[in-house]
Order: structure tokens, then C-alpha cells, then sequence
């Protein structure tokens, strides 16, 4: 991209060395205007130091936005109505977290005129696919700068040199090498790199912010009783609380109970493999109850349809279009599924564990008068069995008919 390309950017910004560099970098490189934008996604930081510091160096246009509650609501839940899981395990925090911060950016490039955006997520992971197809998508002839794909400050000797050279401050710790990179947000938190590249060692317990140890959590168990409607939950122990208060307070009873750790070598979209160590106490805790809600209030082949459209979902938020007309298309499908995921799940908490120990709703497709090892009183006549298991097996008798015939009928 040329100089004269760009009159205004909006960069994503978060205060630190590498987003302050970027900052500084882009008001040399491209002599344009550049707006901030800081986004509370409950990460559990203060942001106001982001806002004196892009005031110190030179923004005028400062936008610091609480979207924890937008975050929960429009993007977190909508995601656990599908049970979504990348590669069977990943609850997806920081992959849900970007087409929001991707949205807001747009928003207000719109709003103070700017033609360009910036990110400060690096050219060998899934970041900069997520923000940017984001971009694209709901803005197709916005101008993208991704430093890290232009610069030559590949290290964090240079980096730091850098920001010595124009006077940005640097924090004591981020003068020697950090022994990992964190990612958070009020869903989870995400350690990689340095201490961590290293698959076949275990992780140091310092890498986990989040959670106590399985093993020093209480031996008595926690219960907790979670209500949903519509598939979304809405109250904790008849507490209604709104989206982003209910996750924080489940993350609680995580963190307490030593629940939601996983180490994890996931595939990025990009193609190499990479390690990571994620915490996500409150989600851990949601997937299981709303996973034993919908076993009693989804039809059979309702639910394993889900089941089997749920990697694919979670794939497409994963490699970042969660603004895709196929996202779209399933997500539909999926808060349909969820008309009647309505009731209570009790949850037993213990030592890293999480198990449903009861589940009731009003829409309810349990009979217990068509299971009961007693008198059904006629609700099931078993003799209808036999009918339906010869038709079951007509292929599978006729398959082995043909292979004792030599292959002919």
C-alpha cells in the first residue's frame, strides 16, 4: 500500500509495546491520522492506561467501548446454541472475540470518516484472517494495513529499540522477553508461545490465570442450578442475571472449582500446528448445561443433525467468517433447533469435573411412562418391535443370503 493510499485508519488497539509501536509506526510510515480503538471484552484490565497513552502520543480521535454485554449476548451465546467445539475440544474464546472487535472497527471508520483499518495480529496466525475477512465482509473497499506483514521489526530487541527511539513507554516486564503471550476476554484465556512451544512439556502452572488446580479445589462438591430459555441461559440458582454477568459468575464457580483447562495442539488455518494452553471456567461450565438441557427437549434426529452440521460451525468461526452467508445459513438452523430448549439443568462441580445431575422443562419429550421397567399401562406394546427390527435388518439378511450364494441372489 502507498503513502497517499491512506487519509485515516482506525487502529485496534490495546495499549501495549506492540499496538503503541504500531501506532507510532503507522503515523510515520503513512503520515495519516490515526483513530484508536480500545475494546472491553472483559479481559480484566485496565483500559484507561490505553487511553492516556494514545493521548500521549498524539490521537485525537479515543474511542474506549464496553462490549462485554454485546460480546455475550450476540456472538458467545449464539455460538454455544451449537455446542460449538473446533477439533472436538477448542471452546473457541479468542476466535469469537474478533468479528466483534472487527464490526466495531468498521463501525467507526464509518463514523469518523476513515478509509483505512489496522490490526496488530502477526502473519503467521489465525488473527489477521479472522479481523480481515471480517473487514471485508462488512466493509469490501476498506483499506487494511497488517504491520507485521510490512515492517522490519521482527523482534522484540527492535521493537523495544523502536519505542525507545520515539519515547513510547515501555513497562518494566516487556523489557526482557516474556515467557508467554496472553490473549483474554470474559469467555477464556489463551497462553502460546516461548515457554509453551514445546508440545511434550508440560505446562508451568503460572501459565493458568484463571483457574486453581483440580487437585486444590474443595472437596466438597458445588451444585448450581442453571435456567434456560430458548437456548441461552438466563439465571443461576434463580438469579436472573444479564449475559455478560452470568458468564463472569460462572467463571467464578469455575475458577473455584478448577474447571476449564485444556492444553491443546490445534491446526491453524494458516497450516502449521501450533500448542496452546486455554482456560475457559464459566464456558466449560455453560456447554455442559446446555448440552444436558437439550437431551430432553430436542427430537432425535433434530439433535443429531446439529451434532453433525456443529464442526463445521465451529470450523467457520475458527478460520474467522463468522460473517459468512454459511454461518448465516447454519445459525438459523441452530436457533431454531432452540425453541423449546427451555428449563433447569443442576450441575455437580468438583475437582475439574462438571456433571448433570438433573434436568427438567416444560417442553420435555421424556416420558417416563414409555421407559418405566413397570406397568406402562399400555403406552408401549412391545410386540411392535419385532416388526421394526426385521425391517432394520432386511438389508443386512439379505447382504448375507447374497455372500453365501457366491454373491447372487
Amino acid at each position: 500500500m502507498r503513502v497517499k493510499d491512506v487519509n485515516k485508519v482506525v487502529l485496534a488497539y490495546s495499549g501495549g509495546l506492540d499496538t503503541s509501536v504500531i501506532l507510532k509506526w503507522l503515523q510515520i510510515t503513512y503520515r495519516c491520522e490515526v483513530v484508536t480503538f480500545t475494546a472491553d471484552l472483559g479481559q480484566g484490565q485496565e483500559l484507561e492506561p490505553a487511553r492516556r497513552k494514545a493521548e500521549m502520543l498524539g490521537v485525537k480521535e479515543i474511542f474506549v467501548d464496553d462490549l462485554r454485554e454485546t460480546f455475550v449476548r450476540d456472538f458467545v451465546f449464539p455460538m454455544f446454541r451449537a455446542n460449538a467445539l473446533y477439533e472436538g475440544q477448542y471452546l473457541l474464546g479468542t476466535s469469537i472475540a474478533r468479528p466483534l472487535i472487527a464490526q466495531r472497527q468498521i463501525e467507526i471508520a464509518e463514523l469518523v470518516g476513515a478509509d483505512t483499518v489496522a490490526h496488530g495480529a502477526t502473519g503467521k496466525g489465525n488473527d489477521q484472517v479472522r479481523f480481515e475477512l471480517s473487514y471485508y465482509s462488512l466493509k469490501p473497499d476498506i483499506k487494511i494495513i497488517s504491520p507485521w506483514r510490512e515492517w522490519d521489526l521482527t523482534s522484540r530487541t527492535r521493537l523495544i529499540a523502536f519505542a525507545e527511539q520515539h519515547q513510547i513507554p515501555i513497562a518494566r516486564d516487556k523489557r526482557g522477553e516474556a515467557p508467554f503471550s496472553i490473549d483474554a476476554n470474559l469467555l477464556h484465556s489463551s497462553s502460546e508461545g516461548k515457554i509453551l512451544e514445546d508440545p511434550a512439556i508440560e505446562a508451568d502452572e503460572m501459565v493458568y490465570q484463571r483457574t486453581i488446580r483440580p487437585e486444590d479445589a474443595p472437596d466438597k462438591p458445588t451444585v448450581i442450578a442453571v435456567d434456560f430459555e430458548r437456548g441461552d441461559a438466563v439465571a443461576i440458582d434463580g438469579v436472573r442475571l444479564s449475559p455478560a454477568s452470568l458468564l463472569a459468575r460462572l467463571n467464578e464457580l469455575g475458577h473455584d472449582n478448577g474447571i476449564g483447562r485444556l492444553d491443546l495442539v490445534e491446526n491453524r488455518f494458516v497450516g502449521m500446528k501450533s500448542r496452546g494452553v486455554y482456560e475457559t471456567p464459566g464456558g466449560t461450565i455453560l456447554l455442559a448445561a446446555h448440552r444436558s438441557m437439550e437431551t430432553i427437549t430436542l427430537d432425535r434426529e433434530a439433535m443429531h443433525l446439529k451434532d453433525s452440521l456443529m464442526p463445521r460451525f465451529a470450523e467457520l468461526i475458527y478460520n474467522g467468517f463468522w460473517f459468512s452467508p454459511e454461518r448465516r445459513m447454519l445459525q438459523a438452523l441452530i436457533d431454531e433447533s432452540q425453541k423449546s430448549v427451555t428449563g433447569r439443568v443442576r450441575l455437580k462441580l468438583y475437582k475439574g469435573s462438571v456433571s448433570c445431575i438433573g434436568r427438567e422443562s416444560p417442553h420435555s419429550l421424556y416420558s417416563m411412562r414409555h421407559v418405566t421397567f413397570e406397568d406402562d399401562q399400555g403406552a408401549y406394546d412391545q410386540f411392535d418391535a419385532e416388526g421394526f427390527i426385521k425391517l432394520n435388518a432386511l438389508r443386512l439378511r439379505l447382504g448375507a443370503m447374497a455372500g453365501r450364494k457366491g454373491g447372487s441372489l
